[in-house]
């Protein structure tokens, strides 16, 4: 609850009710957890009266598989054990705050290449917070610009005249959709005259200069800006270059056409070395820490990926009913919006909607200690990076925001903060700041602050606070996901790990719930087995489960049952759809077989020594082709991805096994016996069908290459083989 001391009669600022659903979710553990306990002493069974060697590793296959399924499985109790539900109320904390008592917010926008992230989007971005229904002078807006582009520059500079109309322009119209290419694509917005033909102008600027790669100097209009543009992007590339710090907007010094001040914009290139480490996102992060300390120092600071625009011009009033409650503040690190995201089209095919990392899970976490920070739209208090909410020194160091002219601060001592050896022998990625150590240093960064004691909140409001842009083609969503699986993997196998670290200095439900994440990629295991093993055994005639009229088969169907059920649930309550949740599943079965196992086998490669990825940005080009298809919901393939290779094979042998295996059982009256693995099959047939309609029915760009099928074709016949040989042996 949220209020003053002084007075304990006001109006919240928040509140809190648990789920009614916690009950419920208690007694099903409960009862799923038997059921679990059942499963083992069956499989124990099977091993013990286990005739050859070959059905030993059949059924030590499956019990392996399904010790995973169980503790994975173990891992969602604990984020479904106390799920709550949060209400914030900006208007009460307008009445007893006034707006030059709110604290000064430092944005920063992250952005690493101008032609996977284009600078329209990333500028789209950054319009949509300076529009936020906030105090101007209080708000900072920083750009990291880790490609070093004279493009981005180039676009920001004009981003920086187009904001003096669209800030004045949202605030006199008090319009919601503070985004400029969302709001002129609405009705209100496609009328807008003057100020949508100022952005058209703009824009086609912007795009032209991108499609041509450099830059006209010419094509800057002003003498002053041309010269110092020259002088920003003289010896620019991409991997090294000295820092650049360029104020293209300074609140109090300039002005919107009404006359009033607006926040400042600044750009920054962190310096770049080949022969220094940059620690990806967490580098430039902590990079963006150090300048706006200097620069503007405001204790409150706003994360945002470069593709995710501001949807409601409230948020930051609705972060400040946690971060400004003196009963709450004290221990609160950030507080955490969900991603949504626009243009996904009606079954979400891909799943990219993440309800269980951006909502469900998220929802229950909150309960106990706070949800993970996933990398956007999150509100941090700056003392949060400088030591634990208990620690001496954060009562010496100074969070008050800075008043004084930004254009006197690009100094040496500025411009050092961002240099590449500035964190050479410092605690910087360790104690301080962003932590390093893994490619996901958002869940690392969280993990490692609720470690030392911090606490965080998960604000889900009916309006959306940012939305986003997601990957539209099914490599490119892999491809994401297998990066987030072996950063995951890092912090899972490290020291800190959540079974270990976690569980002791945290709390036991809160390691379980990062150990949840953290382990992902051992999903693969099962999924795979269960994808290839039960099928094999069944065009070779052997039982792996009970008869259908054995008891132990309703053990099965239980198992089955209950945890499809219960995921359904908490999907459906989190306002998904059935035919989403199928969508959802399909990709978890997909990711099984594709990107959960690439990443398990890279990091394997990892640990003995042999390095085979790096970070990949993932692309924001929207092809037009794509987009029409992914609205129609056909899953874009395309290229010859070694993602599709075990795809295509799972789907090969799923037909062959279920054709052939239902045509032998009914042959031979075994119906009974095969039952259960009949039905994975068929099961799994139905998850593929996208696959096979991209393997035969289709001609367009999309459909799976001739080469991808030849090679699946060949790896399910070998499967086969092997699989009859060693029936043989």
């Amino acid at each position: 609850m949220g209020g003053t001391q002084e007075s304990q009669t006001l109006p919240p600022f928040h509140t809190l009710e648990v789920e009614p659903r916690a009950k419920l979710n208690r007694v099903h553990a409960v009862l799923y957890t038997c059921a679990i306990l059942l499963l083992f002493y069956r499989r124990s069974l099977n091993l013990l009266h286990s005739t050859s060697f070959y059905s030993f590793s059949l059924f030590l296959s499956m019990s392996l598989s399904e010790i995973i399924l169980a503790f994975m499985w173990s891992t969602t109790q604990a984020f479904r054990w106390c799920p709550v539900r949060r209400r914030e109320y900006p208007e009460n904390l307008a009445k007893v705050i006034d707006d030059r008592d709110f604290p000064a917010l430092d944005t920063f926008i992250c952005t690493a290449d101008p032609y996977k992230e284009p600078p329209m989007g990333v500028i789209n971005t950054a319009l949509s917070v300076m529009a936020f229904d906030y105090p101007t002078d209080k708000m900072s807006v920083y750009v990291s610009d880790d490609s070093g582009s004279e493009l981005t520059l180039y676009a920001f500079m004009e981003a920086a005249k187009f904001a003096k109309h669209w800030v004045p322009f949202c605030r006199e119209n008090k319009i919601e959709d503070r985004c400029p290419e969302v709001y002129f694509q609405t009705t209100h917005g496609a009328c807008s005259g003057e100020i949508k033909v100022m952005y058209e102008t703009m824009k086609d600027r912007v795009e032209r200069v991108v499609e041509r790669g450099h830059i006209i100097e010419d094509q800057i209009t002003r003498e002053e800006e041309r010269k110092a543009f020259k002088k920003w992007t003289t010896g620019f590339t991409r991997q090294d270059h000295p820092t650049v710090i360029q104020v293209l907007l300074e609140s109090g010094k300039d002005r919107d056409v009404a006359g009033y001040e607006l926040p400042n914009l600044v750009y920054l290139s962190r310096e770049k070395s080949r022969s220094s480490p940059h620690h990806f996102k967490g580098g430039a992060l902590n990079a963006l820490l150090r300048v706006s300390a200097e620069m503007s120092n405001a204790p409150v600071i706003l994360t945002l990926d470069c593709d995710m625009y501001s949807n409601d011009p409230q948020t930051p009033r609705r972060a400040m009913c946690y971060i400004m409650d003196p009963n709450k503040a004290q221990k609160l690190a950030f507080v955490q919006f969900p991603q949504y995201f626009h243009g996904i089209n009606k079954n979400d095919i891909y799943g990219c909607e993440y309800k269980r990392l951006l909502q469900i899970t998220p929802s229950g976490m909150d309960g106990l200690l706070g949800p993970v920070y996933v990398g956007s739209g999150c509100f941090f208090q700056r003392k949060a990076f400088h030591g634990p909410p208990s620690s001496p020194e954060l009562e010496v160091l100074d969070f008050k925001h800075k008043h004084r002219p930004m254009a006197s601060l690009r100094s040496e001592a500025v411009l050092s903060v961002a240099s590449c050896t500035y964190e050479n022998g410092t605690n910087w990625g360790s104690k301080v700041g962003f932590r390093y150590g893994s490619l996901v240093e958002d869940y690392y960064t969280s993990y490692k602050l609720h470690a030392e004691g911090w606490e965080s909140v998960y604000c889900n409001p009916v309006r959306p606070a940012f939305s986003g842009e997601m990957p539209i083609n099914l490599n490119d969503v892999l491809s994401q996901n297998k990066r987030w699986c072996i950063g995951l993997l890092e912090v899972g196998f490290s020291k800190y790990s959540p079974l270990t670290f976690g569980i002791t200095r945290i709390s036991f439900l809160m390691g379980m719930s990062y150990a949840h994440p953290a382990y992902w990629a051992t999903w693969a295991v099962p999924i795979t087995t269960y994808g290839f093993l039960p099928q094999l055994a069944l065009l070779n005639g052997i039982p792996l489960f009970p008869k259908v009229s054995d008891p132990w088969c309703y053990l099965y169907i239980y198992l089955f049952v209950g945890g499809y059920g219960q995921d359904l649930i908490d999907f459906l309550i989190a306002r998904g759809t059935i035919r989403k949740w199928w969508s959802d599943q399909r990709m978890w079965m997909i990711r099984g077989v594709s990107s959960y196992l690439f990443a398990l086998i890279q990091f394997t490669f990892k640990l003995i020594g042999i390095s085979a990825f790096g970070f990949n940005v993932t692309s924001k080009v929207i092809d037009d082709e794509q987009q029409k298809r992914y609205k129609q919901g056909i899953f874009e393939f395309g290229v010859a991805s070694p993602f599709f290779v075990p795809l295509a094979t799972v789907a090969i042998i799923n037909l062959i096994s279920f054709t052939l295996g239902l045509a032998r059982v009914l042959q031979q009256g075994k119906l009974e016996d095969m039952f259960v693995q009949l039905f994975i099959s068929g099961f799994v047939m139905a998850n593929c069908w996208p696959i096979y309609e991209a393997m035969v029915l289709r001609g367009d760009r999309g459909r799976i290459p001739t080469k991808i099928m030849v090679i699946s074709v060949f790896l399910s016949w070998v499967l086969y083989l092997v699989a009859s040989i060693r029936l043989k042996i």
